[in-house]
């Protein structure tokens, strides 16, 4: 016997019984986000490289460190002179929407664009509990001339809360930050470079690294003498211009208002290069180490970078895997069950039944039967296993009388119609759903 291929490592399968969870994750999400007026976008799994290089940035651990690279494409055989094109899995999905909203030219169409998604994201990550080379997110992205509001940023993060909610993540923090404008961001840098040149020989050889070609990086770091090295900064924002700052404190007023409790963390980066002002986090604390369950924030600059018009634009992603391991629907048993199971215990009902069951569907009553023939018993187990609603009996019987037996599985009770009674059963069965 040759040897099972088993799912590749840091992938995992979503077998038949969590997918209902998966469904109802993604059902629930959608009725919320569209009552705050986004609509669904879909965009490939897979982009030109250089669109994740030039917007999450070159010199992120994305880039250098987690991109699923496919093999390059040779454009050049049916396009003579074309370069060949470097294609990569999408790591996450605000810079395919945003290539999107410029190639589709979304701004000659409405003042902003509410966009939301859901898929899966793909990254070359240390396999590990909450941090899969496929996993799946829930996004938004508000993109547009009139996106620059601090209500806006207020209304993604009162989004991303009530969807954790929701999905039954209730014991979250919110941790907020603002990284002011690209210039501002420019003096943080500086300002950071100069409160950490005393600390340099505590930080890990990547952070030395970061620490020139981009010092946001090391906020991030999970190497102890890093931590210790950050824990002694002071930041108090005055690298920050008084516009920015006003910003911000509309943002906090907003959220105030909304009655949203939040922590601010001047520390808060976020691990791409493209935010500016707001940046945000939900963070679970029972998820250990990997606690956090969804972020966001405001990215003025990305559409003009990536060759579109100058506009503004915020959003968020949350985790799905991450929602799942935080809790979400753990309290709630799913049970997606049959209308009905067919139980044929005659070679020669077997073409009625099989009739009789394609006349049920079609009239929307989902019906499964076992293609052969086994004893009351074991059919009645596999009814069970289908969590049928009701069982469709046809016996020796029932075929010499014409008729067939349609069991109630929580009543108990039973009721015979005739085999051509396919409207009295359908209604029968669809008005016990009316009242479950």
């Amino acid at each position: 016997m040759s040897q099972f291929i088993s799912v590749p490592r840091g992938t995992a399968d979503i077998l038949p019984e969590e997918a209902l969870l998966w469904q109802e994750m993604e059902c629930q999400t959608r009725k919320i986000i569209s009552s705050y007026g986004y609509q669904e976008i879909r965009t490939p799994f897979f982009e030109e490289t250089e669109l994740f290089a030039r917007s999450v940035g070159q010199t992120s651990d994305i880039v250098q460190k987690q991109m699923l690279n496919l093999a390059a494409q040779a454009e050049a055989a049916r396009d003579e002179g074309s370069k060949a094109i470097s294609l990569s899995l999408r790591p996450e999905g605000t810079a395919s929407i945003v290539r999107s909203y410029i190639q589709n030219r979304l701004d000659k169409k409405e003042r902003i664009s509410k966009l939301f998604y859901i898929g899966p994201m793909f990254r070359g990550e240390r396999p590990q509990k909450g941090r899969l080379r496929q996993f799946h997110q829930i996004g938004v992205e508000a993109i547009g001339p009139e996106s620059s509001s601090p209500f806006l940023d207020a209304e993604v993060i009162a989004l991303s809360s009530s969807l954790l909610g929701a999905l039954g993540v209730t014991d979250t923090v919110l941790k907020i930050n603002t990284l002011g404008t690209a210039q501002d961001k420019d003096a943080f840098a500086e300002y950071l470079k100069k409160q950490l040149a005393s600390e340099i020989s505590q930080l890990c050889p990547d952070c030395n690294s970061r620490f020139e070609r981009n010092i946001f990086r090391v906020l991030d770091c999970k190497n102890e003498g890093c931590r210790k090295a950050l824990a002694k900064l002071q930041l108090d924002y005055s690298y920050i211009s008084e516009e920015s700052r006003y910003y911000y404190v509309r943002v906090k007023e907003a959220l105030e208002g909304l009655g949203i409790a939040y922590v601010e963390d001047p520390k808060l980066v976020r691990g791409l290069d493209y935010y500016t002002h707001t940046v945000f986090e939900f963070s679970c604390p029972r998820l250990g180490s990997q606690d956090a369950v969804g972020a966001g924030g405001r990215y003025n600059n990305l559409v003009e970078q990536l060759g579109g018009p100058a506009v503004d634009a915020v959003g968020f992603a949350l985790g799905m895997e991450r929602i799942l391991l935080a809790g979400a629907q753990d309290k709630k048993e799913l049970q997606q069950g049959l209308d009905t199971f067919m139980v044929c215990l005659d070679e020669q009902g077997l073409s009625k039944a099989f009739k009789l069951l394609q006349d049920l569907r079609a009239r929307g009553v989902s019906a499964d039967m076992n293609f052969r023939l086994g004893s009351m018993k074991s059919q009645m187990r596999q009814a069970d296993k289908a969590k049928a609603r009701f069982v469709l009996i046809l016996g020796e019987e029932e075929l010499k009388s014409g008729e067939i037996a349609l069991k109630d599985m929580q009543q108990g009770t039973q009721e015979r119609f005739g085999l051509d009674a396919v409207a009295e059963i359908v209604c029968k069965i669809q008005g016990n759903k009316l009242v479950k």
